[in-house]
Order: structure tokens, then sequence, then C-alpha cells
């Protein structure tokens, strides 16, 4: 009876101990580093307005074109005569989409109706251009300060960004010569920045390549360029450095010179010889200033067909400011050759 008492007490001991070992070696064994997670990369600005276009539109008027390694949306309207006078492409500016409300949408929807087919090609995004906003966690009120906030207001209103489609809010939209066409800037972040220099430029003229190339292919007779904000600036650039020969037309909406580009508009535009039509709003005082400059650019070398076109901005009326534009845009198409 003794020797088994013992003997159960010694199992008891080794047990207890055996436990207490086990857990200190788990104690003392380092933990393994946790792996992060790898967060899928967002899609860009301009790749999200144009997927939410390609949903919102009929098929028939999306159109999916190659610019050497890449697939680029463009949007595309035949013209509404049994005799089209010829096609025109639609660059937007940086932030805008293949059918900003202002300029771009209305132009390539409205010109059809007067002979023209229209192709809308949707363009890279620029650098330190913001990405489309996505809902983050929700963040408990600042405590209230002495004095005023430092946020500005348009931070902080909803109704200042665009929707996926890129539209801004008609009672938001700001006038013509604030660059509605020209999205937020912001400091770049070197981790997320999108393209930079030449291989930005070079996206860009693959895809004014790859809507050229479906242009041709329906052999529309007369090509024209069309190009709103800094899409007016790519497109007298492409022209320059390319100068393809069935392009002898070239019209700019407000056109703007890019960031990080040093060759301003009143060098590049007036250089070109072809023939021209520059409008521009007249209620802004640099865009007035600037629109000068080209046009004095345009005499000094005596440019055989170079038009300059003044618009006032209806601020109060959106729909007849689109209405103006589309009649004058249709009205310099007309026009009798020079």
């Amino acid at each position: 009876m003794f020797r088994h008492h013992r003997l159960r007490i010694c199992l008891c001991v080794l047990a207890i101990a055996s436990t207490d070992l086990g857990a200190s070696e788990a104690e003392s064994a380092p933990e393994a580093p946790a792996v992060p997670a790898e967060r899928p990369a967002l899609p860009s600005r301009s790749e999200s307005m144009a997927a939410e276009l390609a949903r919102q539109l009929p098929s028939t008027e999306v159109l999916r074109l190659q610019a050497s390694d890449e697939a680029l949306m463009a949007l595309w309207r035949p013209a509404n005569v049994a005799e089209p006078k010829g096609l025109v492409i639609l660059l937007p500016g940086a932030g805008e989409s293949a059918d900003w409300p202002r300029g771009i949408g209305p132009l390539r929807r409205g010109l059809p109706d007067y002979g023209w087919h229209t192709l809308s090609v949707s363009l890279p995004d620029s650098p330190g251009l913001l990405p489309p906003a996505t809902p983050g966690p929700e963040r408990e009120p600042p405590a209230e300060e002495d004095g005023p906030s430092e946020t500005p207001a348009a931070d902080s209103d909803p109704q200042a960004t665009p929707n996926e489609a890129g539209y801004l809010p008609e009672e938001t939209a700001t006038a013509p010569d604030e660059s509605t066409s020209e999205a937020v800037q912001a400091e770049p972040d070197p981790s997320t920045e999108p393209d930079q220099g030449p291989q930005l430029v070079e996206r860009i003229d693959g895809r004014i390549d790859a809507a050229l190339a479906h242009a041709r292919t329906l052999q529309p007779g007369l090509i024209v360029l069309l190009g709103q904000g800094t899409g007016g600036y790519w497109a007298a650039r492409y022209l320059q450095q390319l100068a393809p020969e069935d392009v002898r037309h070239l019209l700019l909406i407000q056109p703007r010179q890019p960031e990080g580009q040093d060759e301003p508009l009143a060098q590049l535009v007036p250089a070109l010889k072809l023939a021209t039509g520059d409008f521009f709003y007249q209620n802004g005082t640099a865009a007035r200033a600037e629109a000068r400059a080209r046009l004095n650019a345009s005499r000094r070398i005596q440019h055989p067909a170079y038009h300059q076109v003044g618009l006032p901005a209806l601020i109060d009326d959106r729909e007849s400011e689109q209405q103006q534009l589309l009649r004058r845009v249709r009205g310099w198409l007309d026009r009798p050759a020079d």
C-alpha cells in the first residue's frame, strides 16, 4: 500500500513538472513575425472613370483600343448623315473622362448631328493626380479649438469630389477660368506616383496613335484633333513631334500647359502652321492673357490659318453655355477652307 501511494505521488510530481516545463518553453519561444497582407493595387482615377462610363453607356458607343502594351477605352459616335464630313478625335484634359459634362461630352454627342463622326479617347493620369475617393474608417471629430479651422471648406464638401464617372455636380462646378477641367493636384507620393516624364508622354502618344489608327480604318476623309485643357497641349505636341499628314486641323478648348512641360503653348501652337481654332473663355484674367500671347505669336509668324474665338462664360446657364460652344465649334469646322 505504502509503495503504491509513493508511486502515485511521484507520478503526479512528474506530470506537474513536465507541464511547467512546456509552458516555460512556449513563453520563451520567439513569436513568428506577422506577415503583412498584400493590399491589392487600386485602379487609377482614369481607369475608374472609364469603367463607370462603360457601365453607363450603350455598348455600341464603347470601343476597346490597343495602344502598345495597354488597352484603353474610347467612346464612338457615327455621324447622323448620309455623307459624313470627317472625324473629330477628342482628347479630354487632366482629371476629365471621355464624356466630361463640360466641353468634351456635349461636343462628342452634338457634332454627329452636323455630319461629324466623334471618337473621344481617355488619357492616363498625370503625375500628382489624386485617385478616386474611397470610404475610410470613421474618425472622431477633433476637439474644438479657439479660432477658425485651417482645413479648407472645399476639402470637407462631399459634393466637390467628382463621382466615379468623373462628373461634378452642376451646382458645384466652377467657372471655366477656374480650371474646371483640371483635377485637384497634390504632393505626389513616390510609392504611388503615376507615370512620370517620358513614360507619361509615351503613353499619351500611344493612345493618340491608337485613335488615329482606328480613324483611318473608316476612311473619313478629314481628321480633326480636338483637345480640351491639357488635352489641347498634348494634341499640339503630338502634331509637332509626329506631324501626321492626314491631320490638318487642330481645335483647342481652353488649352492649358501641363505641369512638368517646359514648352509654352504660345510657342507650340502657332508653330504648327495647321488650320487651328483656339477657343477660350473670356471671364478669366489668366486665360485672356495666355490667349493674347498665343494670338500675338501667330501674328508675328503670319500664321496662315489661326483663328481665335473668345467665349463668354454663362455661369448661371450651363446648358446654354455648352450649346454656345457647340455652335461655335461647328461654325469653325464648316467654314470655307483658307
